[in-house]
């Protein structure tokens, strides 16, 4: 029997894969250029804690993109579904703990952004869940 395609899985694995990638990117540009940012809040920034935010952002970031991808590669392979589902519930949890941070920093922070955050790791777990289901069958 050959394996069906799961394309809510490859979708979602791929607006991961570019969502992980541009994260990457921008935070290791305001990691750059946080000096700057802690200076025009002139001190009121915890700028330890705000490094440290970025850097969690970068892992969160890094850990979407191997998710993306395995999402990507493993459409297919029902097999994989737990690999897949644990790696989103990283991104979640890293995400939300990225954003406890950055608030305690005293970093903006969006509560619309980062329901749009969870949205898209929501949708893939429930993609992964459809491909496990199909070794139950």
């Amino acid at each position: 029997m050959e394996n069906r395609s799961n394309k809510l899985l490859k979708v979602t694995g791929i607006i991961m894969i570019v969502g992980g990638a541009l994260g990457i990117i921008l935070s290791i540009i305001a990691i750059v250029s946080v000096g700057v940012v802690a200076a025009a809040y002139g001190g009121h920034v915890k700028l330890g804690l705000l490094i440290f935010a970025l850097i969690l952002a970068i892992g969160g970031s890094a850990v979407q993109l191997v998710a993306g991808i395995f999402g990507v590669k493993y459409e297919t392979v029902p097999e994989k579904a737990n690999t897949c589902i644990f790696l989103a519930v990283v991104v979640v949890g890293l995400s939300f703990l990225g954003a406890i941070l950055t608030k305690i920093a005293g970093g903006s922070f969006s509560f619309f952004n980062f329901l749009l955050g969870l949205i898209l790791p929501g949708l893939y777990i429930y993609g992964a869940l459809q491909n496990r289901k199909l070794t139950e069958k």
